[in-house]
């Protein structure tokens, strides 16, 4: 456990909690055109901007722990980095760098794994098919299958989840191409590695959170059964449901399974090897869970093979799922959380299901559970499990009741929320409804605000990475927004590069810091400090900086 912080003895104190919100997914767009939060009317995030404190914080690349400044920023890595206060290498550099030693094909898991089939069994991928670098990257995939070549594997099967979120919308085909070319190259001396099965991320396998198990099921039928509708190809696969479902995107693309002879080509037997290749944990536990718990109860799995089952890294630390997994996972230590717990600051965390394990689980650090059970609370609001566009609103109007509550309580000094509206929302690529959730999330913000100036609390108005910022597919040489055969903007789905704010607004500010001014260049690990001396303590000497500049 962390040390109490030390307390900074030229803070006045205020009547009201530290209340720190993020708004997921909500940046400052580069284009005009395709920036739903410029276009949105928000009034009362204007307001702040025009009045309170204000820089923008870096929230992708190298700010956040990921490889390069081309890697967008994301959920997971973006509340690790508020919530640790420094920067970690995150899952995609930590894979990268594993294999690139050579260290994942020298381990007990990959020896383990490529061991057991190297008979009459199979080995088994299932993972996100793009280079998106958020929960997978195809060059992984490709390195291992090569690796298991080399280690005499002789058949691979591939079990593939298009993305069309972190990458574009309908690409697909995109990558199925030269990556089914890849295969051709490696499909000699009686190695036979080919895609298996597959659906969209948003339809089978990779739900989170506990929040629509059927997705589970139906991906575990596929994989697992190879009981699917049928196809000679994947590419038959993509090109059917397209031309079925006019409009549908990678991500919803539902289900199927290639056939040879009458059968499906590649359904999980006992003795086969599975690794599940997508290296973040939060869409990753559900279908772990399927294969590894003995009293799983969440959906009837029928027929269940003995496989010898890895991840490509563990997902849950605390809990240690999966039993077996390729690469380990950053080790986050004096978490905020953890400090605050430690100094004796009451504190509420919050948010519905598609973000609560953002503002607990990945806040603290990758750790389940709370630090101090009588100093924390934990609310989830339940999220509806209906498509995001047909509910722009999402809970945020439910979030912000339990807020002020809270506020008004006197019972908390730290509350943090995440509004997940600009980021599920924007998956979509809907942009009217984009500009609807926006609006009502700003509505919920004037609530808020209302709030703190009855209570003199200190708000923390933030983001974890961009999305809604910029919905529109733009050339990146001259920034044209890329057009449909009918003239409509090409929908972008993915995160985007661009900057998040960090808006301070005091109501009962006391001089402690400039308010003329906050500190620049800096990235979102600059939010724990912040809070930190937004409460009253001294940030310890190795977090990054504070972006108040204090008197």
């Amino acid at each position: 456990m962390s040390n109490a912080l030390k307390k900074n003895p030229a803070w006045k104190g205020r009547k009201g909690p530290a209340v720190l919100i993020i708004m997921d997914g909500v940046g400052y767009g580069k284009y005009t055109e395709g920036d739903a939060v410029a276009a949105a009317m928000m009034n009362n995030l204007q307001a702040l901007s025009a009045s309170c404190p204000l820089t923008k914080l870096k929230a992708h690349g190298k700010a956040v722990g990921l490889p390069s400044d081309d890697d967008m920023g994301n959920s997971e890595v973006g509340h690790n980095a508020m919530g640790c206060g420094r920067v970690f290498e995150q899952g995609a550099a930590l894979v990268q760098a594993s294999i690139d030693s050579g260290v994942m094909f020298k381990g007990e898991a990959w020896k383990k794994i490529t061991g057991n089939v190297q008979q009459n069994g199979a080995l088994h991928f299932i993972g996100l098919f793009s280079d998106g670098n958020v929960h997978s990257n195809l060059a992984h995939l490709k390195a291992m299958i090569c690796a298991a070549k080399q280690d005499g594997v002789k058949k691979v099967r591939i079990h593939a989840l298009w993305d069309g979120r972190d990458v574009g919308e309908t690409s697909a085909l995109d990558y199925l191409e030269p990556f089914e070319a890849f295969l051709a190259e490696q499909n000699t001396g009686g190695f036979d590695a080919r895609i298996a099965s597959g659906g969209g991320r948003m339809w089978i396998t990779m739900d989170r959170y506990g929040a629509d198990w059927s997705m589970v099921q139906r991906g575990w039928e596929t994989h697992v059964h190879g009981a699917a509708r049928g196809f000679s190809s994947a590419r038959e696969a993509i090109e059917t449901y397209r031309t079925e479902i006019p409009g549908i995107i990678d991500q919803d693309l539902k289900e199927f399974v290639v056939m040879e002879n009458g059968k499906s080509l590649g359904p999980i037997e006992d003795g086969d090897s599975v690794v599940y290749f997508n290296f973040r944990g939060d869409r990753a536990l559900e279908i772990t869970a399927a294969f590894e718990d003995e009293d799983f109860t969440h959906f009837n799995r029928g027929r269940r093979p003995k496989v010898v089952y890895a991840g490509m890294m563990e997902y849950d630390g605390d809990l240690h799922i999966p039993k077996t997994y390729l690469v380990n996972p950053p080790s986050i230590d004096r978490t905020l959380g953890e400090y605050l717990a430690a100094s004796g600051v009451r504190t509420l965390a919050i948010s519905e299901t598609q973000k609560y394990g953002h503002v607990t689980y990945f806040f603290n650090g990758n750790k389940l559970g709370k630090f101090n059970e009588e100093l924390e609370d934990y609310t989830e609001i339940k999220s509806d499990v209906i498509p995001f566009e047909q509910r722009p609103w999402m809970k945020c109007a439910e979030i912000t009741d339990a807020v002020t509550a809270a506020m008004k309580s006197g019972r908390y000094d730290f509350i943090r929320l995440n509004f997940p509206n600009g980021d599920m929302v924007g998956h979509t690529g809907v942009y009217q409804a984009v500009i609807c959730s926006m609006e009502a999330m700003d509505i919920q913000l004037g609530r808020i605000i209302k709030a703190a100036q009855e209570t003199g609390a200190i708000l923390i108005i933030t983001a974890d990475h961009g999305n809604s910022d910029d919905m529109f597919e733009h050339d990146k040489k001259t920034g044209a927004v890329q057009r449909k055969s009918d003239g409509s903007p090409k929908a972008k789905t993915s995160h985007s590069l661009n900057p998040v704010p960090c808006i301070v607004f005091d109501p009962e500010w006391q001089g402690e810091y400039d308010r003329a001014a906050l500190k620049e260049g800096l990235g979102i690990s600059s939010i724990a400090a912040t809070c930190i001396e937004l409460l009253g303590f001294v940030p310890p000497p190795d977090y990054d900086s504070s972006v108040l500049k204090m008197n």
